[in-house]
Order: structure tokens, then C-alpha cells, then sequence
């Protein structure tokens, strides 16, 4: 199992991931997040091919286009750390810790 946990910064809304996959391509997704936002997502976001999701281009996978209906804010870590999750649990990637780090000097 693949866990990704994402901090989003100043919102605070903290989001889990828990993803599997048997085959190495169709993934089952645990979303939960604390974002009343993104909330609907633990409830449609169960299962994705991680071939279709992992090269499609960027905004055009399917994590992206359900999250477009819901996430207010376009620079939302959430949804690329669902593709993160996915490449992992599929074996398309090794896990590594992802770092943004915002400074203002």
C-alpha cells in the first residue's frame, strides 16, 4: 500500500491518500481530506488506470478534470499528489518525499 499525505500550506486542510494496486495498472484509491471543497472526491475518486492517468498530458488526466469541478484553487498540491500516489502504487515510480518550499526573503 502507498500512503501520501500532503500539507497544503496556509489552508491547512490536510488531505490522505492510501492507494493500491494489484495489477500494477488499475489503482484503488482511499481519498480523505479535510477540504470542504474537495470533500466530493472521497466519494467519486475509488479506482484509475495509472497508464491512462500517469502520461496523459498536464490537466488532461482524470484526477485533474474531477478535480477542476471541485478545487477552488489552481495551485492546490492535492491533485498532484494523487498522481504522485498512483505512479508509486502502479510501480511507474519509485517513492521519493516531494518538497515545494516558499520563502519570501
Amino acid at each position: 500500500m502507498t500512503r501520501v499525505n500532503i500539507n497544503p500550506g496556509i489552508c491547512g486542510f490536510n488531505s490522505l491518500i492510501k492507494l493500491d494496486s494489484q495489477d500494477q495498472q488499475m489503482v484503488a484509491i482511499d481519498f480523505t481530506t479535510e477540504c470542504p471543497n474537495l470533500k466530493p472526491l472521497e466519494l467519486e475518486l475509488k479506482e484509475i488506470d495509472a497508464y491512462e492517468e500517469c502520461f496523459a498530458k498536464i490537466g488532461e488526466s482524470g484526477v485533474y478534470k474531477l478535480c477542476r469541478k471541485y478545487c477552488k484553487h489552481t495551485s492546490c498540491p492535492v491533485p498532484s499528489g494523487i498522481i504522485k500516489g498512483i505512479e508509486v502504487a502502479s510501480r511507474l515510480a519509485l517513492p521519493q518525499e516531494v518538497k515545494i518550499v516558499v520563502v519570501n526573503d
